[in-house]
């Protein structure tokens, strides 16, 4: 998976992309059908924000969340990402595990 990091007013640390890495990969092995993921780290006085958007084939994840502290918004917005991921996923096993309904005939 390609991820790239942003960070607005703030340095992206090496202990804040282990941590995304880590949940990244959580998701995907949730997935297994993403290609790419782009996580914007912004600071303002005193919050701290986080957006993840997660490139799936069929969809888009996304999931942003605030805090005092990044570590904390960070870890936030992944567990919402891999809530969405879970969801989807079985969305998308019931789709296709579902029976088709048996053909009506056309009487005449």
């Amino acid at each position: 998976m390609i991820v790239e990091y942003t960070g607005r007013r703030t340095v992206v640390t090496p202990k804040l992309k282990q941590l995304a890495e880590e949940g990244l990969a959580r998701i995907e092995r949730v997935t297994n059908r993403c290609t790419s993921a782009h996580i914007i780290l912004t600071e303002d006085k005193y919050r701290q924000q986080a957006e993840i958007t997660v490139h799936c084939r069929n969809e888009d994840l996304v999931a942003s969340s605030e805090a005092t502290e990044m570590e904390q918004a960070l870890r936030e917005a992944l567990a919402t990402i891999e809530q969405q991921a879970i969801k989807s996923k079985e969305r998308f096993t019931t789709v296709r595990s579902r029976p088709k309904p048996p053909a009506q005939e056309l009487t005449a």
